[in-house]
């Protein structure tokens, strides 16, 4: 399978909406099982491992997350936070169709409601996407606060 530009931003867009509408059990299939989400605490941080990070989550942190956030007995969640993504179109900065292995990068921001309180976070996220039995999974995801040395209330669900 050959996978164009357009093949890489349409998948962002969709990742995007599946989060708006709170679809989160096809978006944690979008993932593959040693797959990263995180949130650098610094500008230009470049270790999620031996620097503290706002987030740094595998599959089975994400997994969690979603299961909390899909249950009845989540009290915290009573009523749901709601998310709004606004994307720019998303840069592809690599192409590597041998490999399978894809990079993008997408300027947005980023509303989360709950009850009367919102939340406006301005970001970029990098997608490390690759090309698995036919299918673009996400392998990693960087998600980069503008205002990342801010102090933060809860961020319930994910930019």
């Amino acid at each position: 399978m050959s996978v164009t530009r357009d093949d890489l931003i349409d998948f962002i867009y969709a990742e995007a909406r599946m989060l708006d509408e709170g679809r989160y059990d096809e978006w944690i299939d979008l993932w593959l099982p040693d797959g990263h989400y995180w949130m650098p605490l610094d500008y230009k941080q470049e270790d999620p491992l031996h620097v503290t990070s706002l987030l740094y989550e595998d599959i089975f942190m994400l997994k969690l997350r979603v299961e909390r956030l899909n249950g009845a007995r989540t009290f915290s969640q009573k009523p749901k936070s709601r998310g709004h993504h606004v994307i720019q179109r998303p840069f592809v900065d690599e192409m590597d169709d041998e490999a399978g292995r894809y990079v993008t990068n997408t300027s947005m921001h980023y509303v989360e409601t709950r009850l009367d309180e919102q939340q406006l976070l301005a970001l970029t996220a990098i997608h490390e996407l690759k090309l698995v039995d036919g299918r673009l999974r996400i392998a990693n995801k960087r998600v980069d606060l503008l205002n990342c040395d801010a102090a933060f209330g809860n961020i319930q669900l994910l930019p």
